[in-house]
């Protein structure tokens, strides 16, 4: 399969190389989970493909708040997009680090090639 050895980067800048891709990827892993975090904040999220509801995305949010007994709770939500605003999303969002993009997080946790990385083999 073509697809399977598309690159990350590459499969990103179309909507069909990218259906192709995150289907494929999901077919061998369950799930991707991560998380991101900076000293007063922090998301863990998972996400999976539905065969129905297309990519749903697990996220729970929170604040670090050291010291403070009276922190708030985390706060749990559920989101269904397609495949496609799912693309959108890793294409678009920022952290609170303007160098780290959700497609980089994506891709570190996911243990996605990178041409740039595999130059050499």
């Amino acid at each position: 399969m073509a697809e399977e050895n598309l690159d990350w980067k590459e499969a990103l800048k179309s909507a069909e190389s990218f259906h192709a891709f995150i289907t494929d990827y999901f077919k061998t892993h369950k799930e991707l989970t991560g998380s991101y975090e900076i000293p007063s904040y922090y998301e863990h999220y998972t996400v999976t493909l539905d065969s129905r509801d297309g990519i749903v995305i697990t996220l729970v949010t929170g604040l670090n708040q050291n010291g403070v007994v009276a922190s708030p709770l985390p706060f749990k939500q559920k989101e269904s997009m397609s495949i496609e605003d799912f693309r959108n999303l890793i294409l678009h969002k920022k952290f609170a680090d303007q160098n780290m993009s959700l497609a980089d997080v994506f891709q570190a946790v996911a243990g996605v090639p990178d041409s740039d990385n595999d130059s050499d083999k």
